[in-house]
């Protein structure tokens, strides 16, 4: 699953784009940028298709963002047989897993901070992504396990 969200910081807005696996509830792929051009979203897809390397046949969910439906995004999906999904029109519930994530991380940790530059912003994130949220950070829906926990707990 995969979306778009916006952090402030002094010296302006940065955007953070996320695929998180749905099984897991685990963010496989993410990316920090300036603006919203589709090179954001594209670079969260590439660190989960390094992450992960799915085989074909994987469903990729977001909303009708424009730059998931853009040309370039497309086709990175389709060279690695990934098949597209998107929210219905005006139907925020369809990305829930996605928009809860983003709560949780400024519930968590953005709304107590006050990030002087992007690159503070940035290496906080990717300290509560890799260190807290996938590592440590317990789901109830995971049965009360992190998401790397019930990964391992669930490896075939």
């Amino acid at each position: 699953m995969a979306d778009l969200t916006y952090v402030r910081t002094q010296e302006g807005w940065s955007y953070l784009a996320v695929i998180l696996d749905a099984y897991a509830r685990r963010v496989v792929g993410w990316a920090v940028g300036r603006d919203l051009a589709t090179d954001l979203p594209r670079r969260a897809l590439e660190m989960a298709l390094a992450t992960r390397r799915p085989g074909p046949g994987l469903i990729r969910h977001s909303d009708r963002g424009v730059q998931f439906a853009s040309r370039e995004y497309q086709a990175v999906l389709a060279a690695h047989g990934i098949t597209p999904s998107m929210s219905r029109r005006g139907n925020c519930w369809d990305n829930a897993v996605v928009e809860t994530f983003f709560r949780t991380l400024k519930v968590e940790r953005v709304y107590d901070r006050r990030y002087v530059t992007r690159e503070q912003a940035e290496q906080d994130i990717a300290d509560y992504i890799e260190r807290w949220y996938n590592r440590l950070r317990r789901h109830s829906t995971l049965g009360h396990l992190s998401p790397v926990m019930y990964e391992l707990r669930n490896a075939a």
